[in-house]
């Protein structure tokens, strides 16, 4: 398995500390640094397909795959107990933040809103994709804060204090489908390590999130699951069976004995001294030609 660093996921790891403290982190930052209840505001969770967007892309996703695969050194039943803790603590703070949604979109244009939320999902994305091209975006708050000044309407605000009970299930259902992604990963990690490249499903989740933001944006129908479709895909992509047959080839070889080598018996009276000379230069020869490949080549 490829020992990916998520960008996203390193960031935090310096701050975070242990595995389960950094998957708490992950995936509750959604609804710290203000993406979900941009996506809340924006209807992404309209439906039930909009839900398992959110959920599996925005709470799961590859740096939730990349934390519990790389991070979570426990046995199964440990990483499950962390990760239903986890969902404690997320759902019911996605519900209150849905609740307190229509407040808040009574005092902006939602129209203009949407175009930012979907500015949100494309910079993680990108972010998610590569380090260095993340460096040069701002941060996801930074964007949903323009977006609040930008779509601002004052002459149309009003103060809304009713509750929403149906968009408050969904908010909640989604961090549930985010939270059974993450128990699926995490009951399975031991084969996923063995099977998953993590890089290849990093790479195929930022193309899920910008096929989402996209749908966001109204460039690509909302009903189908494209975004999905995408992720289905790149979990297909991410496995290499290839890599657990290396794994177990490596071990067999590594448990196999050491023959010993025959004693050379003596030389023949009519082996000639010369010919010994030049095979000796030409194996000579053949290991540094080796070595300048090996330094060439240091991932073989």
């Amino acid at each position: 398995m490829s020992n990916s660093q998520h960008p996203v996921a390193l960031r935090i790891e310096r701050a975070a500390g242990d595995g389960t403290r950094l998957l708490a982190t992950v995936m509750c930052l959604p609804l710290v640094d203000g993406i979900f209840p941009a996506l809340v505001l924006a209807g992404a969770l309209s439906g039930v397909i909009g839900i398992l967007e959110v959920g599996l892309l925005v709470f799961g996703g590859s740096a939730t795959v990349a934390v519990i695969l790389a991070e979570l050194d426990g046995d199964r039943r440990e990483n499950t107990r962390s990760v239903l803790a986890i969902g404690a603590v997320l759902i019911p703070l996605a519900a209150l933040e849905a609740a307190l949604a229509p407040t808040i979109a009574g005092l902006i244009d939602l129209a203009v809103f949407e175009r930012f939320a979907a500015l949100v999902i494309l910079a993680v994305a990108a972010r998610t994709a590569s380090a260095r091209v993340g460096e040069f975006l701002p941060r996801p708050g930074v964007i949903i804060g323009l977006g609040l000044l930008g779509s601002v309407d004052p002459a149309g605000a009003r103060f809304v204090t009713a509750l929403d009970a149906g968009l408050v299930a969904r908010a909640a259902a989604a961090a549930g489908a985010g939270i059974a992604f993450a128990l699926v990963v995490a009951w399975f990690g031991s084969r996923l390590r063995e099977l998953v490249v993590l890089d290849r499903f990093r790479f195929g989740s930022a193309v899920a999130l910008g096929v989402f933001a996209l749908s966001l944006l109204g460039l690509v129908p909302s009903e189908a699951p494209l975004a999905l479709a995408v992720l289905g895909v790149t979990g297909l992509f991410a496995l290499d069976p290839s890599e657990r047959t290396a794994i177990e080839t490596g071990s067999t070889e590594a448990s196999r004995p050491v023959e010993a080598e025959p004693a050379s018996g003596p030389r023949d009276a009519g082996d000639d001294p010369a010919e010994d000379a030049i095979g000796v230069d030409v194996e000579e020869e053949e290991n540094e030609e080796s070595r300048r490949f090996e330094d060439r080549a240091p991932w073989l």
